[in-house]
């Protein structure tokens, strides 16, 4: 004969604990929550429109301008083609990018290779000497850390000028005036000091426990720092890579004292452009654009990573 398992005729009775008490917010989180309120408050939504809006009308105008002929440049506003671009009937050309581009007076070409091997190691140098220094001063205990720490950070405070000539100086006596590397130490130096801070910043974010179970693991600095804290860090240097990219990019006094004119950057090409063809404004209105549409498609491109990077530990738990 076979048995069914007897069926229970109750229920049992749980404990009952009551209802759940929220859970009580910290400060930081009720400033975080009326932040996002009022970021997110239709007014906050119209301010930022206009905003876009009054940024977007110059580069508009620059854009347009570039593309018309001398004549028309010279008789009306770029304003007044509007009517015809949705017409059909605006009459654009090329030529001053052509003139810009491969002229006798400009040659911005050669210039436009001149500014990107500038730029590029003058961003890589200084994330890579601040990714360093700023894993020492955040998890390497020594004698007069904290000092060194203030000193590095009171640097920021410095003005660029002061430090031209001195550099100037020391170049000159070390005989590799007007090269590259002038130009690539000096944007290292400038750098450096707000990308330690900014690194040492996020690397202090990181949970201390993170490192010490990778001690326990028998790591050392050299893997902890690439197995542990490198892979969290890649938004904050994306940010400051970003943000020194621009700086670099867009940068006329450090090219114009320290680069000898075949080394010349983009910037110093179109100020002269400017000073010796202040008539020419239809070359300089391409010439204009030439320079600005890398540092723009560069941050429309990688905006997303440039705030995440500047948000990323913003707000401790």
């Amino acid at each position: 004969m076979s048995t069914t398992p007897a069926v229970p005729t109750s229920v049992p009775q749980t404990e009952d604990t009551g209802p759940t008490k929220p859970r009580k917010l910290s400060r930081l989180e009720k400033r975080a929550i009326a932040t996002k309120g009022r970021l997110t408050s239709p007014w906050a939504s119209l301010t930022a429109v206009i905003l876009a809006v009054l940024w977007t009308i110059p580069t508009v105008g620059l854009l347009v301008t570039s593309f018309r002929s001398e004549i028309d440049i010279r008789t009306s506003g770029w304003w007044t083609v509007l009517p015809g671009i949705f017409s059909g009937e605006a009459e654009f050309t090329l030529d001053n990018y052509d003139q810009a581009l491969y002229g006798n007076g400009s040659n911005l070409s050669e210039v436009f290779v001149n500014t990107f091997v500038i730029t590029i190691p003058a961003v890589v140098i200084p994330i890579t000497v601040a990714l360093l220094a700023a894993y020492g001063f955040a998890w390497i205990d020594f004698r007069g850390r904290d000092l060194l720490f203030v000193g590095v950070f009171a640097l920021q405070v410095v003005p660029i000028q002061v430090t031209l000539v001195p550099l100037l100086t020391n170049y000159n006596q070390w005989g590799m005036q007007g090269s590259f590397w002038t130009v690539w130490l000096s944007h290292s130096i400038f750098a450096l000091p707000l990308a330690i801070f900014l690194l040492h910043n996020f690397m202090k974010d990181i949970p201390r426990s993170l490192v010490e179970a990778a001690r326990v693991d028998g790591a050392g600095h050299v893997k902890i720092f690439f197995r542990v804290l490198f892979p969290l860090l890649v938004p904050a240097i994306a940010a400051f890579g970003i943000f020194q990219f621009l700086w670099v990019w867009n940068d006329l006094l450090v090219g114009l004292t320290f680069a000898a004119p075949e080394y010349r950057p983009l910037t110093v090409a179109v100020a002269e452009l400017a000073g010796s063809r202040g008539g020419d404004w239809h070359i300089l209105t391409a010439g204009a654009f030439i320079a600005m549409v890398v540092p723009l498609v560069v941050f429309l491109l990688l905006q997303r990573y440039f705030v995440r990077g500047m948000l990323a530990g913003a707000v401790k738990g």
